[in-house]
């Protein structure tokens, strides 16, 4: 497209106003299907992107996926409530929020070295726990972040890729469709 300049009187007085018009022209070439921008052309190529090729260390867990059925931790696939502790996936005999209580938590301060925080994952919501655990495990220097399923999955990988001590029991979400 070419520019053309335009002289042109301005509203309320007589003074010249230089304005651009544009003069419609095809372009020298037609761009083809197999035209391939350059890296300077590109807006895309020109940000700075980061690829991790190979996790940090073997030996962290995270949360590739969830569904009503489970996880699938590691590749590993995990039926029903499980406990992640920095090395090891156990079952977790919990059927639901309200099963939870200061006897299926004690694993948790028994831990050496020591976790920081507890990442609960409640099922499809979150449901309170009754006072008395939550200072059963402050008492031992423990944080207990409850929340639910999805979001402690999010919580725990978030928290373990940030190398801190910490340990998650999920409860699978129980919905009609499965969430990954």
């Amino acid at each position: 497209m070419i520019l053309a300049s335009v002289k042109m009187f301005c509203r309320g007085g007589l003074a010249p106003c230089w304005r651009l018009a544009a003069a419609r022209r095809a372009p020298d070439w037609q761009p083809r299907r197999g035209h391939r921008l350059t890296p300077a052309d590109d807006e895309l190529y020109q940000k700075t992107t980061l690829k991790a090729l190979e996790r940090e260390s073997s030996n962290v867990m995270f949360i590739d996926s969830y569904s009503s059925r489970g996880f699938t931790i590691n590749g590993d696939k995990v039926v029903g409530p499980c406990v992640i502790i920095p090395r090891a996936i156990l079952q977790w005999n919990v059927g639901s929020s309200q099963d939870i209580t200061e006897e299926s938590l004690v694993l948790f301060r028994l831990l050496e070295p020591r976790i920081e925080i507890l990442v609960l994952g409640m099922g499809a919501k979150v449901e309170r726990l009754e006072p008395g655990i939550l200072a059963f495990m402050r008492e031992h220097g423990i944080a207990v972040e409850m929340q639910d399923t999805p979001n402690a999955c999010a919580t725990f990988n978030f928290l373990t890729s940030e190398r801190r001590a910490t340990a998650a029991a999920l409860i699978p979400p129980r919905a009609g469709r499965d969430w990954t």
